[in-house]
């Protein structure tokens, strides 16, 4: 298993953030079916191969996930696409 965790800074009110978030997380589902939920201020989403959450605090997002066997080779390309749509979404 290989383990993602990224730190991402933003400086949108909470509502806003929770809102993008969903929406990021609305786009993986489609493209990749993600199942996902909030849990207070975690949405925590998963399929097979990835399991992770994505905590919002209020200046930064926490993103966790861990990969199985397969998807941990691809480790490196998946980091740079989440922190692609953060950057994105949260700059």
């Amino acid at each position: 298993m290989s383990n993602i965790d990224i730190h991402h800074a933003h400086s949108l009110s909470p509502d806003q953030a929770r809102q993008a978030v969903t929406e990021v997380a609305e786009k993986l589902s489609e493209r990749f079916g993600m199942e996902y939920a909030w849990d207070g201020d975690v949405l925590n989403f998963n399929r097979s191969g990835v399991d992770g959450h994505i905590a919002l605090e209020p200046d930064q997002l926490h993103v966790t996930a861990k990969l199985g066997f397969l998807l941990s080779t691809m480790k490196g390309p998946i980091e740079a696409e989440i922190k692609r749509v953060l950057d994105e979404r949260f700059a």
